[in-house]
C-alpha cells in the first residue's frame, strides 16, 4: 500500500519535467491523480536588466505567483478534511543568478506565499510547503540552451554532489510533503539542489 492510498492530488505543469515526474510518483503512491498543463514549449525566461519589460514581468509573475496563488485557493475550497499543498519554487530565489532578476523575484516570492499560506490555512489541517530544485535538466531548460551554458557548467562543478538533477530527483520530495511522514511540517521549503545554495 502506497503513501498516498485513497488521496487526490491535483498537480499543474504536469505534461513535461518536473510536474510529470511528480505525477507519476505521486501515482505510483496509490494517490488518483489530477493533471494540468500548458502546451507551451518555452523555457525558462531570463533576461539582462536592460530587457526586461512590464510584459517579461507580468508574464512571469501570472505564472509563478498569481496562478499559484489562484490554484491554491481553489484546491482550498475542496480540502474540507485537511490537506497538504506543494508549491514548486526555485534555489534562484536565494542564489539569484544573473539574468534572472524577474524570475529569481517571482520565486522568491513563492517562497513567501508558502510561509503567508501555512498560517492562513494551519487552522484547517492545510499544510503548505515548497520545493527549491537547483537546475534541473528539463525540456525547458534544454530547449532555452542553458545545458550548455556556462553558468549550468559552473553550477555543476560548484555543486557537492558534482551534477545537475534529473526531474526524478525532485519528485520523491513532493512525495514525501504531501503524505503523512511530513505531517509536522508546514510553512517550509525544502531545498532540492545537489548542495547549491
Amino acid at each position: 500500500m502506497g503513501k498516498l492510498e485513497g488521496k487526490v492530488a491535483i498537480v499543474t505543469g504536469a505534461s513535461k519535467g518536473i510536474g510529470a515526474s511528480i505525477a507519476a510518483h505521486l501515482a505510483a503512491e496509490g494517490a488518483a491523480v489530477v493533471v494540468n498543463y500548458f502546451s507551451s514549449t518555452e523555457g525558462y525566461e531570463f533576461a539582462p536588466l536592460e530587457d526586461v519589460t512590464e510584459e517579461h514581468f507580468h508574464k512571469q509573475f501570472d505564472l509563478n505567483v498569481l496562478g499559484l496563488i489562484l490554484a491554491s485557493k481553489e484546491a482550498g475550497k475542496h480540502m474540507k478534511s485537511g490537506g497538504s499543498i506543494v508549491n514548486i519554487s526555485s534555489v534562484a530565489s536565494t542564489v539569484t543568478p544573473p539574468n534572472s532578476v524577474v524570475y529569481s523575484a517571482s520565486k522568491a516570492a513563492v517562497d513567501a506565499v508558502a510561509k503567508a499560506m501555512s498560517k492562513e490555512l494551519g487552522p484547517r489541517n492545510i499544510r503548505v510547503n515548497g520545493i527549491s530544485p537547483g537546475v534541473i535538466e528539463t525540456e525547458g531548460v534544454n530547449a532555452a540552451g542553458l545545458m550548455e551554458s556556462d553558468l549550468v557548467k559552473q553550477i555543476t562543478v560548484q555543486a557537492p554532489l558534482g551534477r545537475i538533477g534529473q526531474p526524478a530527483d525532485v519528485a520523491p520530495a513532493a512525495v514525501f510533503l504531501a503524505s503523512d511522514d511530513a505531517a509536522y511540517i508546514t510553512g517550509d521549503t525544502l531545498l532540492v539542489s545537489g548542495g547549491i545554495r
